[in-house]
């Protein structure tokens, strides 16, 4: 399990993490008080998924009252690669860990978390995965409630203008790999001009939106994984 270093050398890298998660989370709360969740549900839901895509793709989906189902494979498909993420990181856990601290490492596998924890030197243990994962969801869930708050007492036309910041994050981290990596370019255009094609075209407009993004997404990452697959490198 480790000992109370490990907690707090997990606090300590997951600061970097807590800050930028506040700055991502705040608008996602701004959006989530413009779906019609309360500062409550808004905060509950960042706290039990904690995933940006997932959360912000879920959004749409609660103003247009989709099915459990549809939600479900929605989440399914675009969370799918913690699951990568999580087989990678038992690797590095104790083969007699427990399954009950084995699942609350689990709860904070996001792209961040994983990144830390994979440069862990060593066997990871479950206290330095608590300490990281506890100020990170922090984190989130402050973001998420000082947006939430502010979505509920700004005016409408700030809040409009606000709610962009997301566009811009994610402009952030796809552009500049986008610059560099032909194929992730690739990528970008395709689900754009598939996206719009859904949108607009006559038949495939009546599609619901949850359901859009999932057969856009798996298209799209099937072809990009037959066309241009990652190539594995020796260690």
């Amino acid at each position: 399990m480790g000992n109370f270093n490990d907690f707090k050398k997990g606090i300590k890298d997951a600061i970097p993490i807590c800050l930028g998660y506040i700055a991502v989370s705040f608008a996602f709360g701004i959006q989530a008080t413009e779906a019609g969740l309360s500062v409550f549900q808004a905060v509950l839901m960042s706290l039990t998924n904690l995933t940006s895509a997932g959360q912000f793709s879920s959004l749409e989906l609660i103003v247009t009252q989709a099915g459990f189902a549809e939600m479900a494979l929605l989440q399914f498909v675009i969370n799918l690669r913690y699951m990568l993420m999580s087989t990678a990181l038992s690797q590095k856990i104790a083969s007699k860990l427990p399954t009950f601290p084995r699942l609350g490492i689990a709860y904070g596998v996001t792209d961040e978390i994983f990144g830390v924890s994979a440069l862990y030197k060593g066997e990871l243990k479950p206290l330095y995965s608590y300490g990281l994962i506890s100020i990170s969801a922090f984190g989130w869930g402050m973001g998420t409630f000082l947006g939430a708050v502010a979505g509920h007492i700004m005016p409408q036309r700030l809040i409009s203008c606000l709610g962009l910041a997301i566009y811009g994050m994610f402009l952030a981290i796809i552009l500049p790999e986008a610059k560099v990596k032909k194929p992730v370019m690739a990528v970008v255009i395709s689900a754009m001009v598939m996206s719009t094609i859904f949108n607009y075209a006559p038949v495939l407009s009546s599609i619901s939106s949850g359901f859009r993004i999932i057969i856009v997404t798996v298209i799209v990452a099937a072809a990009a994984s037959f066309i241009a697959p990652i190539k594995e490198t020796n260690n």
